[in-house]
């Protein structure tokens, strides 16, 4: 392996000398500073990431916790294009990222345990059960920590917007002359409590009366439950006219499930999703759904995360909400 020594004893020049180029430091001049790296390059010389961590006391590795309910990974679109947006952001800081779980050789460790072992700078909790208590011991560690559609009181968390985006998702709904609107909602969390109060309080205003068994518990990025649910909503005697789905994976399901009763999208029912995902605008009919700026999401994240780390007296805990929009597709029928 190819030492700083090498280097200077190739360019002639003191080991400092050589420190300093590789390091872009001003006090010696551009003509030496190149001759070194151009010689490093030359010579395969790359740094020594735990040399780095010794001097700076960081890593530039910074831990993804990640942990869905589905166990459906990075296959879930939603997340897995925030998790894209947050790796681009952070390389062009020059960090890169290390999934962290507590079930991984050399023994199991809880996540605080293995993002210490890891020697991570901070971590991004993006997906996760939140009343988990390993968690929490995270959570309330000195390690900096930014959450993912989550709030708590002593991290700054990025939320999408769900209650705006539930209220114009509805809106739309109504507009085109629905007032029987039916949701299958995901499992308990911020999220929904936050997509299922926003649909109460919309059509609240907009002096609707859904009846209780217009609205169904069900379970995100789930085809096999949402079918299951949407079954029953179309079985009552009063069906409702537009069924909200959790997810745009999930509605899969529900489509199956109207296809397999002999009915038609949208003549006979409509339907919405939510997240925006590609398959969502491919499908026929194309669905209508709120798409939710993932992009934004991970970008934030990244650069919150990254302000933390690297200046932490400024740090300040702040929710950070982005917006989605409406895409509308032909999911959902104009009624007179």
């Amino acid at each position: 392996m190819v030492s700083i020594k090498d280097i200077s004893l190739k360019c002639g020049v003191s080991i400092a000398t050589v420190s300093k180029a590789l390091n872009d430091q001003k006090d010696i001049s551009e003509a030496t500073k190149e001759l070194i790296k151009k010689t490093a390059k030359e010579m395969g010389y790359f740094p020594n990431s735990s040399a780095i961590a010794l001097k700076t006391n960081r890593t530039y590795n910074l831990g993804v916790l990640f942990v869905d309910e589905a166990r459906s990974g990075l296959t879930q679109e939603y997340f897995a294009n925030i998790l894209d947006s947050f790796k681009v952001e952070v390389e062009k800081y020059g960090y890169d990222i290390t999934f962290i779980n507590k079930h991984t050789k050399p023994k199991a460790m809880s996540y605080y345990e293995r993002s210490k072992y890891r020697g991570v700078d901070g971590v991004l909790i993006a997906c996760i059960d939140f009343n988990d208590a390993d968690v929490h011991e995270l959570i309330k560690s000195e390690l900096p920590v930014v959450t993912i559609d989550h709030v708590c009181d002593n991290r700054t968390a990025i939320i999408s917007d769900n209650v705006k985006g539930m209220r114009d998702l509805i809106t739309y709904i109504y507009e085109m002359g629905h007032r029987k609107i039916a949701f299958i909602h995901g499992a308990e969390s911020s999220v929904t409590q936050n997509r299922v109060g926003s649909f109460y309080k919309t059509l609240g205003e907009l002096q609707i009366a859904i009846p209780d068994d217009y609205v169904k518990s069900g379970i995100y990025h789930d085809p096999d439950n949402t079918a299951i649910l949407t079954k029953e909503l179309l079985e009552l005697k009063d069906r409702p006219s537009c069924i909200i789905f959790p997810d745009d994976f999930a509605a899969m399901g529900g489509i199956n499930a109207i296809k397999e009763m002999g009915l038609r999208i949208p003549e006979d029912i409509s339907i919405a999703g939510y997240d925006g995902i590609l398959l969502s605008q491919v499908m026929e009919p194309k669905l209508t759904t709120l798409k939710q700026d993932t992009k934004t999401l991970g970008r934030s994240a990244a650069r919150k995360l990254i302000e933390t780390i690297e200046n932490p007296k400024a740090s300040i805990i702040e929710r950070v909400v982005v917006e989605g929009k409406v895409l509308y597709g032909n999911s959902v029928k104009k009624l007179n």
